[in-house]
């Protein structure tokens, strides 16, 4: 495995000391099943999609969840029992349970999710608050020195 050095970038980055534990932990992370398949897009410039081909489940099997920067998505076939024998000659649509977890930047909401033609879709959208925003400094506004 390949490290990275950081150190060139504390030079000129201030306040981005998380990143090196952020990419340790992208290394370490168990490696995710590559079930169900899906997508991710840039829409726009802080606007996001992600696209996961789930055929076969219905949108009551199916749970979306986000925490601490974390977007969780698992299905859950329900269970129809051992009443209906079906004898495969191919089975080619996987009908198992997954669970997938995408890490979210800072300040990325999930606004909604639509599930259509076994496609489920999920609208992401970095919203950075007002206060993190750049703002102009003016020079000489400071309070500091009429206080002597």
């Amino acid at each position: 495995m390949r490290t990275v050095d950081l150190s060139p970038l504390y030079r000129s980055f201030i306040g981005f000391d998380h990143l090196a534990s952020l990419m340790d932990a992208a290394a370490r992370t168990d490696k995710q099943p590559s079930f169900p398949p899906y997508n991710i897009e840039a829409l726009d410039k802080d606007k996001y999609r992600i696209t996961m081909a789930v055929a076969g489940f219905s949108d009551n099997e199916l749970t979306i969840e986000s925490e601490n920067n974390t977007l969780k998505v698992a299905g859950i076939k329900a269970d129809k029992g051992e009443t209906e024998e079906r004898k495969f000659i191919h089975q080619g649509i996987a009908e198992r349970n997954f669970e997938r977890k995408f890490q979210l930047g800072d300040h990325v909401k999930v606004l909604g999710a639509d599930l259509a033609n076994g496609l489920l879709s999920i609208d992401l959208q970095r919203e950075i608050p007002e206060a993190l925003k750049p703002r102009k400094i003016e020079i000489g506004s400071s309070n500091l020195l009429e206080g002597k």
